[in-house]
């Protein structure tokens, strides 16, 4: 263990429970919340209504991308609500416009829709695509096909493309002529049939799915594949997109360009907003009244989102999650080696996935009630969201907790 060289934690204590609720919760009980209720927070930590403090490795699920507090975002915020709110998108408003141009002048992109959410995103990114197919290869070619351990959100038709059964069972029958593939080149090679085939969708890095970072030279395949077979590429960065890989977009770390992409999470800064990018090819394709969204890209959120991405876009950012990345590499695999509990680690830049021999419920509560705040990705895998903005003192800390706790 002391060739580990991890930082040796202070006790922190016990988190207490907080007493039973004398209402209950008006929410609709979709989430099981932990049993904290957060008021506050600054840099990467969350504060409880009992002042406790949390480290968190959470990031609102990768959406607080610039951590809490910042007071670039906290300016911007206030100007921009001493403006338009909402004028709906029956006008152009200046805010819109110029996050639109920025958007494609930093991708591959050459048209920008918005809208409020991954799964709207990825709802969006299907039609657009199908609607494209449509006019290059008629009707019969329709089909959505997405990947094992898949996540596109919980919406009907991106739903139907995640590989979650408990989480698609109850709301069968799904939206139809979506399939979801193994991730073999070999098997995607029969799958992706140029006759029938729409489009591929493809997380660079599958987050819910067990954090598994799919190789550049994997994805530069499939690229090739798609695009011999004029099939759209449809990459899904909701979660792992804007700078969480060290990468601006994950697609850069595999030096390929996509078709579509679907955008949200950290893009306004915790407001709602998504994003679809397209080419122009499937851009032409599109039409007034194809689709649409009364509050997708609002001056407002607008407004907020340009700085974000213009934040995360700082190289100095950006090395900074390529240079965390590389340090949770070598300090977790590490951490592996000295825990018996621990069977693998997954990641890059600023996402990163250690699956566990036993359930990762009560190794996520045990965190928690040390002081640190992380995610699973499935049943028996922890996941790590770390702002962007984390500094390396912070990370040690975290690490040290997650040494705590499973050594």
């Amino acid at each position: 263990m002391s060739g580990l060289a991890l930082p040796v934690m202070p006790d922190a204590g016990v988190a207490p429970s907080l007493p039973p609720t004398e209402t209950p919760s008006a929410i609709l009980g979709t989430y099981a919340r932990a049993p904290l209720t957060v008021v506050d927070g600054h840099g990467a930590e969350l504060i409880a209504s009992d002042g406790r403090r949390y480290l968190d490795f959470t990031s609102g699920i990768a959406v607080n991308a610039l951590g809490y507090g910042d007071p670039g975002l906290q300016s911007v915020l206030q100007d921009a609500a001493s403006g338009l709110i909402h004028v709906s998108n029956l006008f152009r408003t200046e805010p819109a416009e110029e996050l639109a141009q920025w958007l494609v002048m930093h991708s591959f992109a050459d048209k920008v829709f918005f809208c409020n959410s991954g799964a709207e995103a990825n709802e969006g990114a299907f039609k657009f695509a199908r609607r494209w197919a449509r006019a290059v290869g008629g009707p019969v070619k329709h089909e959505i096909v997405a990947l094992r351990g898949s996540f596109h959100g919980r919406l009907f038709a991106s739903l139907a493309a995640t590989d979650r059964p408990r989480y698609r069972a109850p709301f069968r029958p799904l939206a139809g002529g979506v399939t979801i593939a193994e991730r073999d080149l070999g098997r995607l090679a029969d799958t992706l049939v140029p006759e029938t085939t729409a489009a591929l969708v493809v997380e660079p890095v599958q987050g819910e799915g067990g954090v598994r970072v799919f190789d550049p030279g994997w994805l530069r395949e499939l690229r090739s594949l798609t695009a011999e077979r004029r099939i759209a590429l449809m990459l899904d960065e909701v979660q792992c997109g804007l700078g969480r890989t060290g990468w601006l977009f994950a697609y850069e770390r595999a030096g390929i360009e996509p078709d579509l992409l679907a955008l949200a999470k950290p893009l306004a800064g915790g407001l709602p907003m998504g994003a679809v990018l397209l080419n122009g090819e499937i851009a032409a394709s599109i039409e007034a009244g194809d689709h649409g969204s009364t509050f997708g890209g609002g001056p407002f959120v607008s407004a907020v989102a340009r700085y974000v991405v213009e934040r995360i876009a700082e190289p100095a950012l950006l090395q900074s999650v390529r240079e965390h990345g590389e340090w949770l590499s070598a300090t977790l695999n590490r951490l592996a080696e000295a825990s018996p509990h621990v069977r693998g680690i997954r990641g890059v830049g600023l996402i990163w996935g250690i699956d566990i021999a036993m359930r990762a419920a009560p190794i996520i509560d045990a965190a928690r009630e040390t002081g640190l705040l992380i995610l699973s990705a499935g049943d028996h895998t922890l996941r790590l969201l770390p702002p962007l903005t984390i500094t390396r003192p912070d990370l040690e800390r975290g690490i040290g907790i997650l040494y705590s706790v499973l050594v």
